[in-house]
């Protein structure tokens, strides 16, 4: 069997829509940028080809992971007709939940997710033994935000420092010692570009079913023109700390660039975000996910360009 067809297998093809793959290969480039900007240059290609292979294997087995914990309640939802294939969203490209919708079995999202952790944990070990620590602090406290479901809606919190945890690894991954004022920037960036732009926007794509079944999440508990305005506040925060982390990096950034980044930032956050305001519109929440999604791809790609042609 080729390499191709072991790829495009219908039976692979639900193991990856466990992981969310193909979200997770959008925000692999998150720590990869996050790895360039701290560097400043690109790090040796041995770093780079183990760095790759290990931030992939951390996604896909946290992605999974977070569909283990959360078996029983996307469960209920699902018996209640919630979890449609096939939306306009990112992540329904592929089957949403395919353990709670049964097409995949507890054993076998185990050994996927666990699989996956362990390459995640030896590349991470070889990396920086720090890198491990975080990768775990990671896998535990995505466990305890999906647990925290029913209980509060700060559980968005958890989510925000769990996205930024990556990144903070890929800095360590290639700069044993990093500089304090550029790690609490990088965190705080990816901090607040993930409360507004993917766990707010997510959780009001599903807020009917949530309503349901008592979950606590932002968009249920402070109703929607609040969790749009939440949104909007989170990701100017995360538009203006752009620049800031731009600024602070090793790198020199022409007006060109910057002004390419503002435009990216405003395509990709600020102008969905506004709609989303304006609307209330669970379909522009599902817009602002989606390109939210991409933001921080687009700047790994422009300073990409930078490196290699200015």
């Amino acid at each position: 069997m080729t390499l191709q067809a072991i790829l495009t297998h219908p039976r692979l093809k639900l193991f990856f829509a466990l992981s969310r793959t193909p979200h997770g290969i959008i925000d692999i480039a998150t720590p990869m940028l996050a790895a360039l900007l701290c560097l400043g240059h690109f790090p040796a290609p041995a770093t780079v080809l183990l760095g790759m292979i290990t931030v992939f294997a951390g996604y896909t087995a946290v992605y999974a992971l977070n569909d283990l914990v959360d078996y029983r309640t996307d469960r209920e939802k699902v018996l209640a007709g919630g979890y449609e294939d096939g939306e306009d969203y990112i992540d329904g490209v592929l089957v949403r939940h395919p353990l709670a919708k049964g097409v995949l079995n507890l054993p076998e999202g185990a050994l996927w997710a666990g699989g996956w952790a362990l390459l995640a944990m030896v590349g991470a070990w070889l990396l920086n033994p720090v890198c491990l620590v975080i990768f775990l602090l990671g896998g535990l406290m995505e466990m305890i935000y999906c647990l925290l479901w029913r209980v509060t809606p700060f559980r968005a919190v958890i989510n925000g420092i769990v996205k930024t945890l990556g990144s903070v690894a890929a800095v360590y991954a290639v700069n044993p010692q990093p500089s304090i004022v550029f790690l609490v920037t990088l965190f705080l960036w990816i901090f607040f570009w993930e409360i507004g732009g993917q766990n707010i926007p997510n959780d009001w794509t599903d807020i009917e079913e949530d309503r349901r079944f008592n979950a606590k999440t932002i968009p249920v508990k402070l109703g929607l023109k609040r969790a749009g305005l939440l949104s909007l506040v989170c990701l100017v925060a995360a538009f203006f700390l752009t620049f800031l982390t731009l600024w602070i990096s090793p790198l020199d950034f022409g007006t060109i660039h910057l002004l390419a980044a503002a435009g990216l930032g405003l395509w990709l956050l600020l102008l969905p975000v506004m709609r989303l305001v304006d609307t209330n519109d669970r379909n522009q929440a599902m817009n602002l996910f989606n390109r939210a999604s991409h933001f921080p791809l687009s700047i790994f790609a422009l300073v990409l360009v930078r490196l290699l042609l200015f």
